[in-house]
């Protein structure tokens, strides 16, 4: 299968999500306009993603939850799972710690990096915090493929820059840096200052 687009694999990611909750209500089968209603797309949507990956099995009672479920996790999980750091374990980073921490099989959060001597050698939200002189070598010995960047933006572009020295290959981007990476790296900046304006401009037309 062809690499698919962005926004599919993260429709495909809320698709997954809801139908998990879907299992947890009893609930084992759904039709696509209930799912795209969910999500507030069309089923339209729903239908085309699911094309994409192969996904044609619809019974009269609707999709298959948790035969969905696995098929999507097929696509989009790695089957050995994937090892995942924070780098940066301020308060944003302790929440996102303790948000991800056991929430996917399939990425592991393994550790968290700063240079707080407060924090270093220290379990913090459940993951071990080490000093940013050890990240290559601890990169490598837990095989971290993954990094989530949640450090003050005067010092994002030294750690990307680090972190893809010591070979990791994804970064989410929580800093309001822009970052260059190379072409074999993948890289989500997610602007929380972007979004939070995003919504309020909406908020400020919706009431003119």
């Amino acid at each position: 299968m062809a690499s698919l687009p962005g926004k599919t694999v993260e429709r495909l990611s809320e698709y997954r999500r809801t139908l998990l909750a879907c299992l947890a209500e009893n609930r084992n089968f759904i039709f696509s306009h209930d799912l795209a209603a969910r999500l507030h797309i069309t089923a339209v949507q729903v239908r085309r993603d699911l094309m994409l990956i192969g996904y044609t099995s619809v019974h009269r009672k609707g999709y298959d939850v948790k035969e969905l479920i696995e098929t999507i996790s097929r696509i989009i999980d790695s089957g050995e799972g994937m090892n995942v750091a924070i780098i940066g374990i301020g308060n944003l980073g302790r929440a996102l710690a303790a948000y991800f921490k056991g929430k996917r099989s399939k990425l592991n959060l393994v550790a968290s990096f700063d240079n707080d001597p407060q924090k270093i050698n220290k379990v913090i939200s459940g993951v071990k915090c080490y000093p940013y002189d050890e990240l290559e070598k601890i990169v490598a010995e837990l095989k971290i493929e993954i990094a989530i960047l949640t450090v003050p933006a005067d010092f994002a572009k030294e750690i990307a820059e680090e972190l893809i020295r010591a070979g990791i290959k994804g970064i989410l981007n929580f800093t309001t840096v822009p970052l260059n990476v190379p072409s074999d790296v993948y890289l989500e900046e997610y602007d929380m200052i972007t979004s939070i304006e995003k919504v309020a401009y909406f908020v400020k037309e919706n009431k003119l």
